[in-house]
């Protein structure tokens, strides 16, 4: 399954936005509408659901209305910490809930560019604003007369006759100011701002770096013979690519965020299969201007400082304080209990793979890692009798989303869809729809974006243009964002079975954002612990398998005929195979996150990869033939993104998920009893009830490991 979505990445890097912002406008936003004057981010859009005018923003939009978004909210920020009344939950609370408005819905559409669709000066302007984003943040955090003012209504919270999200507003707001150094002496302040800009900076200049050496490391060719395995649409993709990128009469393969690449399941020549891993491993480590090794020590380094200011033994510590896990040692036991069951599984699976290499190589003794997709790919041929190529006419993208994703929300939730023509796209590759609830209403408009694109970073992700809020009178408008390859003109856009789950996965967030109904924004939909983010979107892919959804969308394009049984049996039996090879490399990766974050701020460390084998070497986790999902040198979830020490939420949400879709199987299935029962107790909560009992609660005892370790067949 697709473990890359990167959710809210802006968002979540900056937590201020999501905390302080609106989509609401104060009278002193008004008063400064001069300041921006002909530009579209001044005011709220006009558009249906507040839509940003696509057709309208241009890049020269984008400094003036961030920077003056920022004046604007530093005024709002002043005025309400300046207020002479003594504080109230509505003069402080509920007034810091409505600041941001206009560097909210600049910041929101920016951040979709700089991800989707970017391009040298918002590259430019990215890096420029950094800096600036973390002052803001400190300017707000770190302000003395406001902490003061949100600790008093915290002390005099039970007297305050709240309800309840209001109760759990005052104290998300107070341990987002102490989390953030508010309790800090003024001295140590002013180093923790220090600490702030740097490290966004760092971060904003390894997310272009990677991104950049991701493109450059793309594989080129003018033989064709090398690409001998792929199929005729892939070839012509590929001559098409490197056209694109001023090739013309070549053939280019582009390389995904991940350290393994789709290709090298289907590409015969084992040089080249070993060539484009090389160009993967090494792509930021080959000491030009995108090598990335000392910026990812001195990210590591200055988060661990920071860390220890506020009183933390580590970043790790300081980032799991408010998350599910509560700190690195419960996932460290965590963890405990998968890898010596994942390295036992990827043992035999190799054992099985090495019979393969050796009909090609007799003298082989071990399966090099630019040859286990290859030959997996032929054992699984050979064990379930299943080729990726035969079932991907039966799996069209339009066909998948509408009559699969959708099909299996109507039946859960009784949404229903239609295509809109009328809007503005940021691409031509965007499709928009309108989002109806089962009582007919609208409650949402949803961006679809899926084909890969030189101007586009890896992975897959989703996020908010609009959030929800009563309190503000808004409605979401969300976006998903993936990287399946775009087929050659005129040809389907055909997917693998690991881009089904995607697209399930990635609709998953999007419910989960669509289906909140919160008053606060910073308690809307998605804004929850990071470990439990990841719980709607996991648990929305096992219904690619359900029996009626997949008869809805599994049809060929042409035909229209719906995959023969016996495939369709082939898919299911082999959904357990080379678990272990995947659980290994996701494992590998998140462990390698937690030890560059569990280190202190004294500790040295001179090479970044000699500090990558020996935390794999530590953990058990140093496979030859499986290298980690990401390398640390283009982790970009980690040091680019807002996964720092949390990309263990993958894994640990695994097992929430698990156990919730067992919880279904055993309680009837797909119905709408039950998709209204998770819906309302998982889905439309937000962030306004303790995130752990919550599942408890739908569950009905703790969570469960064996749900999960069944699923992978590794039980």
């Amino acid at each position: 399954m697709k473990r890359t979505t990167v959710f809210s990445l802006f968002f979540i890097t900056l937590g201020l936005l999501s905390s302080c912002g609106s989509d609401g406008e104060s009278s002193n936003t008004k008063e400064n509408k001069n300041n921006l004057m002909g530009n579209p981010f001044a005011e709220e859009s006009t558009l249906d659901f507040q839509v940003p005018d696509f057709d309208k923003i241009k890049n020269e939009h984008f400094r003036p209305a961030l920077e003056e978004g920022m004046r604007i909210q530093l005024e709002e920020i002043e005025a309400i910490a300046n207020n002479e009344e003594a504080p109230t939950f509505e003069n402080t609370l509920v007034a810091l809930e409505k600041t941001g408005a206009v560097l909210k819905r600049t910041s929101r559409v920016f951040y979709l560019l700089a991800g989707a669709e970017t391009n040298d000066e918002i590259r430019e302007i990215q890096q420029e604003m950094a800096p600036k984003f973390a002052a803001l943040s400190d300017a707000i955090y770190l302000n003395t007369n406001l902490f003061n003012r949100v600790k008093a209504i915290k002390e005099d919270l039970p007297n305050l006759n709240l309800d309840l999200e209001s109760e759990r507003l005052v104290t998300y707001y107070y341990d987002q100011f102490v989390s953030a150094g508010a309790e800090l002496s003024e001295s140590d302040k002013e180093l923790l701002k220090s600490y702030n800009e740097e490290l966004a900076s760092l971060t904003t200049k390894f997310s272009n770096l990677s991104m950049e050496a991701m493109k450059e490391g793309a594989f080129i060719t003018d033989n064709v013979d090398d690409l001998e395995g792929l199929s005729e649409a892939g070839i012509a993709t590929a001559a098409e690519a490197a056209k694109a990128a001023g090739h013309e009469g070549k053939w280019l393969i582009p390389l995904m965020n991940t350290t393994q690449q789709p290709v090298l399941s289907s590409l015969k020549n084992a040089e080249i299969r070993k060539t484009i891993l090389n160009n993967s491993f090494e792509r930021a480590q080959k000491g030009d201007e995108n090598d990335t090794r000392e910026l990812i020590v001195k990210i590591a380094q200055l988060r661990a400082k920071r860390a220890n200011l506020l009183g933390f033994e580590s970043y790790a510590h300081w980032n799991l304080n408010n998350q599910m896990a509560k700190n690195p040692e419960n996932v460290d036991n965590f963890f405990a209990q998968l890898v010596p069951a994942a390295v036992k599984r990827v043992k035999e699976e190799e054992n099985e793979l090495l019979a393969f290499v050796q009909k090609d190589n007799p003298n082989a003794t071990k399966v090099n890692p630019s040859d286990w997709n290859y030959y997996a790919e032929q054992l699984r041929r050979a064990k379930y009798d299943l080729d990726e190529e035969e079932i991907k006419p039966y799996l069209e993208l339009n066909n998948v989303l509408e009559n699969g994703v959708f099909y299996a929300v109507n039946k859960l939730y009784g949404l229903t869809f239609s295509k809109r023509t009328d809007l503005p796209v940021y691409h031509e590759d965007v499709i928009v729809y309108d989002v109806f609830d089962h009582d007919g209403s609208r409650i949402g408009i949803f961006y679809s974006d899926n084909f890969a694109r030189p101007t586009k970073r890896g992975g897959a992700w989703m996020s908010n243009l609009v959030g929800q809020s009563h309190l503000l009178g808004t409605l979401p408008v969300i976006y998903n964002v993936c990287n399946f390859t775009k087929p050659a003109e005129g040809q389907p856009a055909l997917l693998t079975w690991d881009d089904v789950t995607t697209l399930f996965h990635e609709f998953g967030h999007s419910l989960h954002g669509f289906f909140a109904d919160q008053k606060y924004p910073s308690l809307s939909g998605t804004n929850v612990p990071r470990d439990f983010v990841e719980l709607p979107s996991q648990f929305h892919e096992h219904w690619a398998l359900e029996p009626s959804v997949f008869a809805n969308y599994a049809k060929h394009y042409e035909t229209n005929e719906p995959m023969p049984a016996d495939l369709v049996e082939k898919i299911k039996n082999s959904t357990t195979f080379n678990q272990g090879y995947r659980l290994a490399e996701l494992l590998a990766a998140a462990q390698l996150d937690l030890e560059w974050h569990k280190i202190d701020g004294n500790t040295e460390i001179e090479d970044a990869l000699t500090f990558e084998k020996e935390a794999l070497e530590r953990t058990g986790l140093l496979l030859e033939a499986v290298p980690p999902r990401y390398k640390s040198t283009y982790f970009n979830h980690v040091f680019g993104g807002g996964y720092g020490a949390g990309y263990y939420s993958y894994i640990w949400t695994e097992m929430l998920d698990n156990d919730a879709f067992a919880w279904f199987e055993a309680n009837g299935g797909m119905t709408r009893e039950n998709g209204d029962r998770f819906r309302k107790m998982i889905l439309s909560i937000g962030n306004t009830v303790d995130l752990e009992q919550a599942f408890i609660d739908f569950i009905g005892r703790e969570p469960s490991i064996e749900p999960m370790l069944k699923a992978r067949g590794i039980n």
